[in-house]
């Protein structure tokens, strides 16, 4: 177990579905400068049940009220894409710190106010992208920052399984539901080319800007056969170098995600695994000068966990943000947003010169 520190970061998790109760929950118990002090649904059956399981100082079926809790630090916001950004505008006018599930927002214009809201607040908002807080990716993008030099490319694939819910139906608790959630309106999952960017692109999109920086224009197409769907992403980064990024959902094969990274001075291969399995990658750092490679172990994998105690360090003493801000949590969008745009068009697009949504 781990031990408990004397100042701990009062969290309050706004929402008890799936999200929350396998990953967010757990993690708010289990950081070591962390606890979970509050909980917030909609749904009275839902809280009832978490309330009982995970026993927080205090219960609230009502969002502005667990906000106006003077002892309350700060919010996870564990709700549907809809509400990530109104719900965390709301936690920063009242002067708590947000740790905000990916994406950040459905379009440009909702990561601009996002942003507008936390320069106003002067609170940190951190963006729930967990793979920055997997250690084995962390090791990859030290070696790429302090001793790979230029990069030459990145090849990156994020491929769902179509095996998928049967691995993690075998790993993890049945969630807990309630006919009474709270729900926004329409099928988040109608229009599925904006469900899948949304939900996996965001995560490959930020990886590659995780390890390569700033992505400047991308070119992509899109196949759609028998109910699959790959975009293919010529990508530039502002450092020039040049990415390939595969977002294929489903793979008829097992989970397929990683990257093959090239430099200057050594290169990097890495699988990473269904994040259910809370295993972190298996990443080899080629090291050109003395021709040897080694295989970080990255034995804590529990990268909610870790990206929770990243937040807390930030607000309690002051650390460097580890993980994804608000900038780029929109650079994201922006991203997304121009794969779509050339799709539609066929034409290489700069990210400068999108805006709407995803």
């Amino acid at each position: 177990m781990i031990k408990k520190q004397d100042r701990r970061l009062r969290v309050g998790v706004l929402g008890c579905g799936p999200i929350a109760q396998f990953a967010h929950l757990q993690s708010c118990t289990k950081a070591a400068n962390a606890d979970l002090y509050a909980i917030c649904d909609a749904a009275p059956d839902l809280l009832a049940r978490m309330g009982a399981t995970y026993e927080p100082q205090k219960m609230y079926a009502d969002y502005d009220a667990m906000l106006a809790d003077p002892e309350l630090e700060a919010v996870i916001v564990a709700t549907s894409d809809a509400y990530h950004v109104p719900m965390s505008i709301k936690a920063l006018d009242a002067g708590k710190h947000v740790l905000c599930e990916k994406p950040i927002g459905t379009s440009v214009e909702e990561g601009e106010a996002l942003a507008e809201a936390v320069r106003r607040s002067g609170k940190v908002l951190q963006v729930g992208h967990m793979k920055r807080f997997d250690p084995a990716l962390e090791a990859a993008r030290d070696f790429v920052r302090d001793e790979m030099g230029d990069v030459l490319a990145l090849k990156a694939w994020y491929c769902d399984s179509t095996h998928r819910y049967t691995n993690t139906d075998a790993v993890q608790p049945l969630p807990v539901t309630s006919k009474l959630a709270r729900k926004p309106a329409g099928n988040p999952k109608a229009g599925l080319r904006q469900y899948f960017m949304l939900a996996h692109g965001s995560h490959l999109v930020d990886t590659a800007r995780f390890l390569c920086g700033d992505i400047v224009a991308v070119r992509a197409r899109l196949n759609e056969r028998f109910g699959a769907y790959c975009w293919f992403v010529e990508t530039e980064f502002a450092s020039g170098a040049l990415g390939h990024l595969d977002l294929t959902v489903a793979v008829r094969m097992d989970w397929h995600e990683g990257f093959q990274l090239y430099g200057e001075n050594g290169s990097i291969i890495a699988k990473t695994f269904n994040p259910w399995y809370f295993r972190a990658s298996e990443v080899e750092i080629f090291h050109e000068k003395t021709a040897t490679a080694h295989k970080p172990l990255g034995a804590d994998g529990h990268f909610f966990r870790r990206q929770l105690e990243g937040l807390a360090q930030t607000v309690l003493e002051g650390a460097p943000m580890r993980g994804a801000n608000v900038e780029d949590g929109i650079a994201s969008i922006r991203a997304m947003v121009a794969i779509a745009r050339s799709v539609e068009t066929g034409e290489r697009v700069e990210l400068a010169s999108v805006s709407g949504a995803v």
